[in-house]
C-alpha cells in the first residue's frame, strides 16, 4: 500500500485534483462520501497567503472529514514560497502540495506553476526551501514538461525525490498543451519503471471511464489515479472506478433520486460555508453536470440558474425529482 510519509493510502488510492473554483469544501465533501481517498485543496496563490489576502486564507479551510488532505501552494518567489508553506501547515493539513503543473497565462506568465519546469534549478531550489519549511510531507504535482522538446520529467522526478518530496502526481501534458489533445502516460510509465524512484507516483490526465482507469493502472503501473474534470458533477465517478477495478462490472449510474440528493447535500454544504448569497451563487457552474443527459432539463436548469433564493433552488430540485422518476423507472 503507497503511504506519502505518515499518510497510509488503501492499496490504489484515486485522488481528487486540485481544480480552481471547484475544488473547495463543499465539493470535496461530496467526493470524500463517495470514494476520494486523497483530496487537495484549491491551489493557493503564496503571495495572497503572506499579504493575507482574504480569498486564498479561506482556501485554507479543512475539515477532519476530508482527511487525508493536502494544501496545494503556487508562486514564483522562493522566500514567499516558505512562508507560505509555514502558514498552510499551521492549518493542519496532512501534507503540503507545491504545483508546478497549472498551465494558465495568469500563473505561468508570472513565472509560477508549469513555468517553473522552464527553471528545473529554481524548481529543485524552491522545493527544498519548502521541505525545510514544514515538518509534513511534501508532494509535487506537474507535467511532462514545458513543451514536446522538453519533457524532462524523468530527471526533474529524480531531482525532487533526492531533495525530500514524498510523491508526485503527473499530468500526461505539456505546458503548451494546455487540456488540449490526448494526456501521454509513456513517461509517467517509463518513470515507474526506474529503479531509482522510490516515492508514490500518481498519474493524471484523461481518465474518464472505469475502463481506463484500469488499463491505465495496469499498462503504466501507477501507485494510483489523480481524477479531476470526470469528477465535476459526477462524484460517483470514485466509487464507480473502485468497484470496476475490484469486480470488472459496473456499478448502476445514479439514479435522479441520488443525482438530486448529492446535488442538495453539495448545495448545504455550500451554502453553510460560503453563506447564503455566494453559496447558491456558486453552486450554479454544477448544475448542468449532476443532471447530465436528462433530456429536456433546459427549463429546470434555467430556474436553478436563475433562482435567488435556496428555498427557491430546493423546490426546483424535487420538481426535478418527481418530474423524472418515471424516466428511469
Amino acid at each position: 500500500m503507497p503511504s506519502i510519509g505518515p499518510v497510509q493510502l488503501p492499496e490504489f488510492p484515486l485522488l481528487l485534483a486540485p481544480m480552481e473554483d471547484v475544488s473547495d469544501p463543499p465539493f470535496r465533501a461530496v467526493c470524500k462520501q463517495n470514494g476520494a481517498d486523497l483530496m487537495y485543496t484549491e491551489f493557493i496563490s503564496s503571495e495572497g497567503l503572506i499579504r493575507d489576502a482574504a480569498k486564498s486564507v479561506q482556501k485554507l479551510d479543512i475539515f477532519e472529514y476530508e482527511r487525508p488532505i493536502g494544501i496545494q501552494l503556487f508562486g514564483s518567489d522562493i522566500e514567499s514560497m516558505r512562508k507560505s508553506a509555514e502558514i498552510a501547515t499551521a492549518a493542519g493539513p496532512d501534507l503540503v502540495d507545491i504545483n508546478y503543473g497549472c498551465p494558465v497565462k495568469q500563473v505561468a506568465c508570472k513565472g509560477a506553476g508549469a513555468a517553473l519546469l522552464q527553471d528545473i534549478p529554481k524548481m529543485v531550489k524552491m522545493t527544498e526551501t519548502v521541505v525545510k519549511a514544514s515538518h509534513l510531507p511534501v508532494t509535487v504535482k506537474t507535467r511532462l514538461g514545458w513543451d514536446d522538446t522538453t519533457k524532462n520529467i524523468l530527471e526533474v522526478a529524480e531531482r525532487l525525490q533526492d531533495i525530500g518530496i514524498q510523491a508526485l502526481t503527473i499530468h500526461g501534458r505539456t505546458r503548451v498543451q494546455m487540456y488540449k489533445g490526448d494526456a501521454d502516460w509513456t513517461l509517467i510509465g517509463r518513470l515507474k519503471e526506474n529503479p531509482r524512484i522510490t516515492i508514490p507516483i500518481f498519474g493524471n490526465g484523461d481518465i474518464d471511464s472505469p475502463e481506463k482507469a484500469f488499463e491505465y493502472k495496469n499498462r503504466y503501473g501507477v501507485d494510483g489515479i489523480m481524477i479531476g474534470r470526470a469528477a465535476i458533477g459526477y462524484p460517483w465517478f470514485f466509487n464507480e472506478v473502485k468497484h470496476f477495478l475490484k469486480t470488472g462490472e459496473h456499478l448502476p449510474p445514479p439514479d435522479i433520486n441520488q443525482r438530486v440528493d448529492v446535488c442538495k447535500s453539495h448545495l448545504e454544504f455550500s451554502l453553510k460555508w460560503k453563506g447564503p448569497g455566494l453559496g447558491l451563487v456558486e453552486m450554479r457552474r454544477h448544475y448542468t453536470n449532476y443532471f447530465k443527459h436528462i433530456p429536456d432539463f433546459k427549463p429546470f436548469r434555467m430556474k436553478l440558474v436563475t433562482s435567488n433564493s435556496s428555498e427557491e433552488v430546493l423546490e426546483t430540485l424535487d420538481d426535478i425529482r418527481n418530474r423524472f422518476a418515471f424516466v428511469e423507472a
